[in-house]
Formats: C-alpha cells, structure tokens, sequence
C-alpha cells in the first residue's frame, strides 16, 4: 500500500495538490466545502460517518438516474428488436458496437484520467484543474479525427466483415463520422463529473440521451426511413450532450473569468502517466459485449448476433445500478485516497458494494430463472436465446458482487494493474468465442463473456485489496449477498414451478417478493433501519 503523497506503483504522485486544499478562495474539484477534512488529510473522529452519509447522498441520486436509465434502455431495445427484425437489429448493435469499440479506444482513457485527477486539484480562477482540460482533450480529439478519416474512405471495403447488407457501408461510414463527437462527449462528461455535483451528469448522460434516442428511433421505424436513419438518429443526442458538457463547464472551470489553460509538462506527464494503461483497459471494458456482438455476427450471422445483443442488453441493463453509484461516488473515492484515508475509502466501497447485491442480486436471479419470460417481449425470434441469458445472469452476479471494486483500483492510481485484469477477460471472451461461437451462436458468445467477465473481477478484487491495504470484501458484503440471494432464488424456484418461467411465473415471483418486502416492514427494527436509510439518502438542501 502507498503512503499519502507518494506514487502508487504507476501514477505519478501529485503530492502538493492535497496541501492547496487549505486555500480559502478555492475549494477541491467535487468536494463539499464544509466537509471538513484537514490540510493534511486527517480525518476527523466522525469522517468516516460523514463519507459514507456523502457518498449515499449521491449515491442515491446515482440510482434514481440509473432507474430512469434502464428504463429508457429498456425501451429503446425493445423499439430496435420489434421496429428492425433480428437481421434489422444485428445490424444495428453491430454498428453501435463499432462506435462503442473505437470510441472507447480513441478516448485513450483520458475520461477516467480526468474524473481521477480533477478531485485531487482546485477549481476556479485561480485553480489548477482547467488547465487539464485541453491535455486531456489534444490527443484524443486528434487522434479521433485521424481514425475517422481512415475508416470513411476505406468504408466501402470494411464493411463487408460485419454487415451483410447493402447499407452496410453506409453504417459504418456513418459510425466513423460520429467517432468525434463521441469521443468528445465522454471526454467532458467525465470532467463534468469531476466538477459538478452528481446531478448534471445523470441529467445528460441518464436522461437527456437515453430519452431522446427512442423517441427518435420510434419516429424511424414509424416512417419506415430504414436502419441507416435509425442508427443516425441513435447518434444525434450525442451532440446534444456535447453542448449541454461545454456549458456546465465554463463556470465551475473559471474558463471565462481568466483561469489558466496553457498546462506545464506537470500537467501532461501526470495524466497521461494515468492515462496510457487506463487507454486498453478502458478500450476492454466498452467492448466486453461488443466483442461478443461482433464476433457472433462474424462467425454466425446477424440473426444469431441479433439474439445475443439483446440478451447481453438485458444482462448490462442490472448493473446500470452500480454504474449509478459508481458515477457517483468515483471522484469521493479518488479525493479520499489522494488524502491517504484509505479506511474511509474501503467503508465507502464496502456500504455501496452491499446496497448493489441487495438492488442487483434478486433481479439477476430473476432474469436467470425466468429468461424465457423476459425475452417473449421481443418477439418469438429471441426467445431461443433464453439460456445465453441465464448463463449471462450468473456472470452479472460475480460482477455485481464485488461491486465498484475496479473502479476502486483506478481511483488508487493503479491503472495498469487494472490493465492486467481486463487484458485477461478479453483474451479469455475472444479465445473462447473463436473456439464455441461457430458452433453454439449466442450461447457461445455467452458462456465466452461469462468466463472473461468473471476472471476480470476476480483478478481486480484481489488487486484492490493489496494496493488500498484494507479489506473491501467483509462478512456484512457476505450476509447481504445471503439474504438477498438466498431469498430471491427460493421465491423465484417456487414461482417457476408453480407457473412456468414464462411471465406468469414473473409476474407471480414478482407479487410474491412485494408481499415479502411488505411483512418485512411490520417488523419494528426494519422499519427503523429503512427509516435511517432513507434519511441518509435525502439529498442535501441545496
């Protein structure tokens, strides 16, 4: 484990930003000024209550935004698989994979850079973070722009590896085009993140975008415009979100009022010293079902990538929960660390880690047990991939299990050892999805992804736990995985047997936990623990 202000094995140390936290005319990037924490970073006797009340408070607006999120998710599938067919929809996850893909790539992990690096510096005009703004944006905008220029002109002879259509090079023109604009977008929402409250970005990136693209999807197939004008209007709200980033911005930066933006050699080495590892493992992890789509439509056409890309959204649509929390609670985790207060930082992970299993595991279960119900809402042509998704439902519960313990590892500054985890997963997907794809279709890529998704976490876990020197994964993770676990596969078994695993048996199951959750609350001490909870989660007046 590393000692406050010194390096962490692949970062270099930033060891006099914590000490300009004392400065009376800014405050930390994120942090809330009457937090209280000391020059020096030492804790208070209550500082790690008060983490915890702080990382709940946003928290809970991280979940409200990840709800509204899977929700309109939800909906939009639903729009692409009923409005587009299995060949219809293939072809479209296949073009979203690629700007998934390459985004991701280009970013060159200058996001995640930024939402660990801003917290650690001062905001405002006489602040140190504007300045990383443009090192973090040059490259990657430079960078993006050579990539697409290369993929529109070569367009024509790319396309027929993934399409088998003659729109083909039409969507991935259009999917290199919009490689900018989306690269930019999460560059800046990343730094909208860093420095303003919760709220902004689940505003942008939880609601404005995953609302406007159904809506613009609905009028696609409403006017039978075709997959190609689909797929544009999947990539309009990004710009949107382009603008509404740069303005949430300016103020908080100090751009206009005069702040410096010319970095120093400092500037560059320190998050580009972050930056580079995170670039693979970032490129890894947007593509963890992307790869599966891609590799399916390759190796077993559209129709069988059609199938697996609306499982794999279905088994990515329980984590937006944690995604949720982990929008939220990133920058806490990175300040806290960056102050030495690693004990703080493991009890924040540890309570958002048990709420996860206690959102997650009941609903991964029931999407295990009843995968044929699930899938009958888009149409008879997916119900065949009713076992890839309850091999997929098995996978989500490892990685919901350890909670946002990779984002713990990349907020110590390890990101290579993060690296390391990914580059295994990857090599474990693509390995076995060449091997089990050609023959199985969708339930090879599933039980490809399984296994990479689980070896990554594994291997994150056991790295978070030796850099943070603290233990992360305690006996109350445990007894909430047993509870919430426990209880919901017996209610979903006995649901399955009783009425099937089609919606029936969902919707009993479903009465059945409600009515379980309601005698749970006559129950004086739970009523009391839910009571504080709540409370907790109030968000503060602003």
């Amino acid at each position: 484990m590393s000692q406050p202000g010194t390096g962490t094995g692949t970062t270099p140390a930033i060891p006099r930003q914590v000490d300009r936290r004392a400065a009376p005319t800014d405050v930390p990037a994120g942090a809330d000024p009457s937090a209280g924490a000391t020059a020096a970073g030492t804790p208070d006797a209550a500082s790690g209550a008060g983490e915890v009340r702080r990382s709940a408070r946003s928290g809970a607006v991280g979940l409200v935004g990840a709800a509204v999120n899977g929700a309109l998710g939800f909906l939009l599938t639903v729009v692409i698989v009923r409005g587009f067919g299995t060949d219809g929809s293939g072809a479209l996850f296949t073009a979203i994979g690629v700007v998934s893909i390459l985004g991701a790539i280009c970013c060159a992990g200058a996001d995640t850079a930024l939402v660990w690096a801003l917290p650690r510096r001062r905001i405002g005009v006489d602040g140190d973070a504007a300045r990383l703004l443009p090192v973090a944006l040059l490259p990657v905008l430079l960078l993006t722009a050579i990539v697409a220029a290369v993929g529109a002109l070569t367009a024509d002879r790319l396309a027929p590896v993934f399409f088998e259509r003659s729109d083909g090079p039409t969507l991935l023109r259009l999917a290199f085009l919009a490689l900018p604009v989306t690269v930019a977008m999460t560059v800046l929402l990343a730094a909208v993140r860093a420095v303003r409250p919760v709220t902004a970005v689940v505003g942008i990136q939880y609601v404005l975008v995953p609302l406007a693209r159904p809506v613009l999807l609905l009028a696609t197939v409403a006017t039978g415009a075709g997959v190609a004008v689909g797929f544009g209007g999947w990539l309009l709200p990004v710009a949107l979100a382009v603008v509404a980033a740069v303005v949430l911005l300016l103020r908080p930066l100090g751009v206009f009022a005069g702040a410096r933006l010319r970095p120093d050699g400092a500037d560059w080495r320190t998050l580009w010293g972050f930056a580079l590892p995170r670039a693979v493992s970032a490129a890894i992890d947007a593509s963890s079902m992307w790869v599966g789509v891609l590799l399916t439509s390759a190796l077993a056409g559209a129709d069988e990538s059609g199938v697996f890309g609306a499982v794999g959204r279905y088994a990515l649509a329980g984590l937006l929960i944690m995604q949720g929390l982990r929008v939220a609670v990133a920058p806490q985790l990175s300040r806290l660390l960056g102050q030495g207060r690693t004990a703080d930082a493991a009890l924040v992970y540890r309570r958002v880690t048990v709420v996860i299993i206690l959102l997650s595991w009941p609903a991964y279960l029931l999407l295990a047990v009843f995968a044929p119900g699930f899938l009958s809402l888009f149409g008879d042509g997916f119900t065949a991939g009713a076992t890839p998704l309850a091999v997929l439902a098995g996978a989500m519960l490892v990685n919901s299990g350890v909670g946002i313990v990779q984002t713990m590892l990349l907020m110590s500054g390890n990101s290579a050892r993060h690296l390391q985890a990914t580059v295994v997963g990857l090599t474990l997907t693509v390995g076995l999805g060449f091997l089990l794809i050609p023959e199985h279709g969708a339930l090879g890529a599933a039980c490809a992804w399984t296994a990479g998704v689980v070896a990554e976490n594994v291997l994150a876990a056991v790295a978070a736990r030796v850099a943070i020197g603290e233990p992360l994964l305690t006996r109350s993770v445990g007894w909430a995985a047993v509870g919430a676990g426990g209880g919901a596969a017996v209610v979903a078994v006995l649901s399955a047997l009783v009425a099937g695993r089609g919606v029936a048996g969902l919707a009993l199951a479903l009465v059945v936990l409600a009515v379980v959750a309601a005698g749970l609350l006559l129950d004086r001490r739970v009523r009391g623990t839910v009571r504080a909870a709540v409370t907790m989660l109030r968000p503060r007046p602003a």
